[in-house]
């Protein structure tokens, strides 16, 4: 007898079809893979199939894989959505690449679930990626002055500039900051009989 896994697996592979460009099942969880071309459409297939019913977004977030050599050989940016089915009790990861590594870009799930709104400003504002369609994509936790996406692969762990809160200007400041390189040598005690206690 086929687990509920399994199961789920045969039927992505016949509702979607063409629409699905690869799925696995690993550590018992299902991964499928789309298009972004052609993910809004598999998106409200997976909600509104009776048979799959992921009525429940539960995460959306952004992966750069520019630093996972061999293990994904595609494209540097996806967006990676996990659902859940309340009606059939199963969850389900799916992932979409953006096709150009330079400007990524994935339409929005918004319209399918409203929920994806603020998971999508979140992914845009770490990760750079565009959500086409979104009705309001803007930075969501960086200041709107930041420069860059702090979760790419190629940001910088520290920079020349410090951004702070200024009171009497009422605003957030960046000014100029130095980080001295040091080397942190552990302190290693060699004092006889200094756990001791007596």
């Amino acid at each position: 007898m086929a687990t509920r896994t399994e199961t789920l697996v045969a039927k992505l592979q016949a509702v979607l079809g063409d629409k699905l460009a690869g799925v696995t099942l690993a550590l018992g969880e299902v991964t499928a893979v789309v298009p972004a071309g052609d993910l809004e459409a598999a998106m409200r297939v997976l909600r509104d199939r009776p048979e799959l019913r992921f009525e429940s977004l539960i995460d959306i977030c952004g992966v750069d894989y520019s630093t996972y050599g061999d293990a994904c050989a595609g494209p540097r940016f996806a967006v990676v959505y996990h659902l859940l089915s309340l009606a059939n009790n199963v969850r389900l990861r799916v992932r979409a690449f953006a096709a150009d590594d330079e400007f990524p870009v994935v339409p929005t799930m918004v319209d399918v679930w409203p929920g994806a709104n603020w998971y999508e400003r979140e992914a845009f504002d770490l990760y750079g990626i565009m959500f086409a369609g979104h009705p309001d994509l803007r930075r969501l936790l960086t200041d709107y002055g930041f420069i860059g996406h702090p979760f790419r692969k190629d940001f910088p762990i520290y920079g020349h500039v410090e951004m702070r809160y200024d009171p009497e200007q009422a605003r957030v400041i960046y000014q100029p900051v130095t980080i001295e390189p040091r080397e942190i040598t552990p302190r290693i005690i060699r004092e006889q009989n200094y756990a001791d206690t007596e």
